[in-house]
């Protein structure tokens, strides 16, 4: 099975940090006030940062 795309729509994110806070290998770090996916290819597809994301920005497709 093909590994899903870990994105963040920028436009909506508030810049909390939870997603970061929240994933447990480290994949998300922020950029200024906005969260970015630093190391994509960590990701482990688990969905802790979308479940913790409180504007619904994250996604895995």
């Amino acid at each position: 099975m093909a590994k899903k795309q870990l994105s963040i729509d920028l436009d909506a994110c508030i810049g909390c940090g939870a997603c970061v806070s929240a994933c447990p290998v480290n994949v998300l770090d922020m950029d200024g006030d906005k969260a970015k996916v630093a190391k994509p290819d960590a990701c482990t597809e688990c969905g802790a940062c979308v479940d913790a994301c409180p504007v619904s920005c994250i996604t895995l497709k």
